[in-house]
């Protein structure tokens, strides 16, 4: 229902503020960029949608195989201290559990290739756990903001996209982002427990949540003693190991129990051609008022607004410039990927403004896409408190870019 009232308002305001220019500043052109970008955006979700059918079915397939390997099942074991309390409705040692390390681990890693197959067919698995197969169950919530929230370790592809814009140092912003996406996880953690009334005050969720705490203090520091040239090896070297290792292990796995991997990993590769194909409509629909909203100049006049509150207020509005990607983001992972790109080119890549859009990029996920493409494929139609969970998730995270970046910068 959510997602039915912002989906229309996209278009409703796109349409007012088109008629607005068309009347009183005699833009004639607002209308035929809107009606372009309508086909523009539903070509590009058909194009990702077929982009990810290869990798959709590459990745389930590899995990059809750790499934029959007892690989997941193993996985599940593990991780039953921590995945009893935050999703204490999936039954103990349910093999879902290991498919959502697996995706968490993924994401963590900024494998996003690996992390969205692995994503769906955790989704896939809780539905046959869900009572209700048109509303989003309490364990689907809590994982899609986990995975909105986007906790990154690695964020490679902003150091990268930093490398090829000239930065000086394309690895300054790992420890901001580290530490904003953080934020934005324990936020949206807490968030969802609170909906579900799930307990924090219990030896393992403290427990396990100091050692997280730890865990980033420690990588922050081992980090810090890095160079420049040090951090771009290891930070790439290590995630293409860890990635590789997943499909060895999983296959070698399949081998000691007398799986035969190869048909396995076929059955599980029509399941991903399957998923692929399923998605096409939701992201047609988000991707196309995304489009129409961008393309009226709403986005613009939003930014213009922002900018002179901040203004008149009193207070510094040097940031407002990174703004577009802090707002894009929730919405278009590309979208904001290209106002990050555009604010560097602007203003300089190692600029305050190119400097934030890196973190607002890196600080959450793409709530609006994951909640697209994740519920769309398992048939979610009413998504609860999944949206104003996510999106503090999303608050949380760029506020924390914000005040990350005017410390360090």
């Amino acid at each position: 229902m959510v997602l039915n009232y912002i989906w229309i308002a996209f278009f409703l305001i796109a349409f007012v503020v088109a008629v607005v220019k068309l009347v009183f500043m005699g833009d004639v052109e607002v209308f035929p960029a809107m009606m372009n970008s309508t086909f523009n955006s539903a070509e590009t979700a058909f194009t990702i949608s077929l982009g990810l059918t290869g990798v959709l079915s590459l990745w389930l397939g590899i995990m059809k195989i750790g499934e029959q390997g007892g690989v997941v099942n193993m996985l599940a074991r593990w991780m039953s201290p921590l995945f009893c309390r935050l999703f204490p409705d999936i039954p103990k040692g349910h093999p879902v559990t290991g498919t959502i390390f697996m995706n968490i681990a993924a994401n963590m890693l900024g494998l996003d290739n690996a992390a969205t197959p692995l994503g769906l067919k955790a989704m896939e698995e809780m539905q046959t756990l869900n009572p209700k197969k048109d509303t989003a169950s309490n364990p689907m919530i809590m994982f899609l903001v986990l995975n909105t929230s986007g906790l990154t370790l690695i964020p490679v592809s902003v150091m990268v996209y930093r490398a090829q814009m000239g930065a000086a140092q394309p690895t300054d912003v790992f420890i901001p982002i580290l530490l904003a996406t953080f934020f934005s996880t324990i936020v949206g953690m807490v968030a969802v427990c609170l909906y579900q009334r799930i307990s924090l005050l219990n030896r393992t969720m403290l427990t396990i949540l100091g050692g997280m705490c730890g865990a980033v203090a420690l990588i922050i520091w081992g980090v810090s003693q890095l160079s420049r040239e040090q951090m771009d090896l290891y930070s790439s070297l290590v995630a293409n190991i860890f990635l590789f290792l997943i499909i060895i292990g999983f296959i070698l796995a399949g081998m000691r129990k007398r799986v035969n991997v190869y048909d396995a990993f076929v059955e599980g590769a029509k399941e991903g051609f399957q998923t692929a194909v399923r998605i096409i409509p939701y992201l047609v629909a988000v991707l196309v008022a995304i489009g129409v909203f961008r393309a009226s100049g709403a986005m613009d006049l939003l930014l213009d607004g922002i900018g002179t509150a901040v203004v008149a207020m009193g207070f510094d509005a040097e940031f407002v410039g990174a703004l577009p990607t802090a707002l894009m983001k929730p919405l278009s992972g590309s979208g904001a990927r290209g106002l990050m790109v555009d604010a560097m080119q602007t203003y300089g890549a190692d600029s305050f403004v190119g400097r934030l859009a890196c973190l607002f990029q890196g600080s959450t996920d793409t709530t609006f896409y994951i909640l697209a493409v994740y519920f769309g494929s398992v048939g979610i139609r009413q998504t609860r408190h999944a949206v104003p969970c996510g999106l503090l998730a999303d608050a949380a995270g760029i506020t924390a870019a914000l005040f990350i970046c005017y410390l360090f910068f």
